[in-house]
């Protein structure tokens, strides 16, 4: 059975065809520039050098999967012979609210959950809201399943997601904490099990997705007890244009000082803070990285800071899980951020961490970048989103 995971942002889309007999990857792509002059899809078949450019005018998500469907269909660089051989469709969404705590297969009752979610999640939700609806009228009859960010958070308990504000905010209006990038999580400490060579059931796991977007999650016997991210993916680590953590007050002080809007200093926050609003150079990582070599310093304390978040957070972990059998590193920069994880782990020996310079240097694959004797274990494991989406697209619908 073929899987079709769909990730719909506000002017893109990425896409993978996976066969899911053998979990095999067959196709993968990226659409950019939705309804914007200069679309393009960019389509890779699995096993051939060469990717297919294919520019052309797409004004909505219809027509961006409409061509999805063109290009996995093709004659020549197509691994189907046409759409009836997709089984499903994968959908990542990243907002659900308490609605749903495991993905689930969609239906009018989804759609209407994901809408009344919508200002929870206002630049990511409608977009997924798009992806599903473009795909129920190209494959109206092919089963759709909707697998959430928040899902695998549904799981920790009040004490970890109530914020001490009026209680009534929560129960009136929802606001309390969800988390993010769940899936990510899911995946990694799944692999981590598998690494170890132990049942996840019985593993205590810090796991560290560090991208642009950042968040640290502390995970029991394959349950999240606790994450970074709160209401928004604003909250939590410094990320790379996320300011994370700060005193709410700076809301108010610097907005009256600049003589602007509580959304607009929200948008600073959002958009201007984080890696780039220290560093002043850019919000990616290498970059920065780049600046240090040269003796940066704003750059320098940009790193510092990141580095300082983070141990910030795993050592809050340690003491919540009572100690942990792992920490794994995962996404852009947990993943191919050597330096970065090295700043990270330096100097923890006191919580049973011994690092391994030599094989934190291994690259593009999964490996453990601790000591042998080293009472946590470190782990590097690229994340794999998509497969955990076919997954549970594949198990709810064949």
């Amino acid at each position: 059975m073929n899987v079709l995971v769909i990730n719909c942002g506000s002017s893109s889309l990425k896409y993978q065809l996976l066969e899911m007999t053998e979990e095999t990857l067959v196709a993968k792509g990226l659409v950019e520039r939705i309804g914007i002059a200069g679309s393009v899809l960019k389509h890779e078949k699995i096993g051939e050098d060469d990717k297919v450019i294919i520019e052309t005018p797409m004004n909505d998500h219809k027509e961006a999967i409409a061509q999805v469907i063109a290009a996995i269909t093709n004659e020549t660089y197509g691994v189907i012979t046409s759409m009836d051989e997709i089984g499903a469709v994968g959908h990542r969404v990243v907002h659900a609210g308490e609605k749903y705590s495991e993905s689930v297969v969609i239906t009018p009752d989804v759609i209407q959950a994901l809408e009344e979610c919508v200002e929870l999640a206002p630049l990511h939700n409608p977009p997924n809201l798009l992806g599903i609806a473009a795909c129920s009228e190209l494959m109206p009859n092919t089963p759709q399943v909707a697998v959430f960010d928040t899902a695998f958070h549904q799981t920790m308990p009040a004490e970890s997601f109530i914020y001490a504000i009026p209680y009534e905010y929560y129960e009136q209006y929802g606001v309390r904490r969800y988390g993010f990038h769940g899936t990510s999580h899911k995946y990694v400490s799944e692999r981590a099990a598998v690494m170890l060579g132990k049942p996840l059931s019985e593993l205590k796991i810090i796991t560290c997705h560090l991208g642009n977007g950042a968040s640290v999650s502390a995970i029991r016997n394959g349950k999240c007890i606790d994450t970074s991210m709160g209401l928004t993916p604003l909250e939590g680590l410094v990320m790379g244009t996320r300011s994370g953590d700060l005193d709410p007050a700076i809301i108010s002080f610097v907005s009256d000082k600049l003589n602007i809007s509580a959304d607009d200093m929200i948008s600073i926050l959002n958009k201007k803070s984080g890696i780039l609003g220290i560093s002043g150079v850019s919000s990616d990582m290498r970059d920065v990285e780049g600046a240090a070599s040269e003796g940066n310093e704003r750059a320098i304390l940009a790193l510092k800071v990141f580095a300082h978040r983070v141990r910030f957070y795993i050592g809050a972990y340690m003491a919540e899980l009572n100690g942990a059998d792992a920490i794994v590193f995962t996404a852009g920069v947990g993943e191919n951020g050597p330096s970065m994880r090295e700043m990270i782990c330096s100097n923890l020996s006191n919580i049973g961490i011994e690092f391994d310079p030599v094989r934190n240097n291994i690259h593009g694959k999964e490996t453990i970048i601790s000591t042998e004797d080293s009472k946590v274990k470190v782990l590097k494991i690229p994340t794999n989103e998509e497969l955990v989406i076919a997954r549970d697209t594949y198990a709810l619908t064949k």
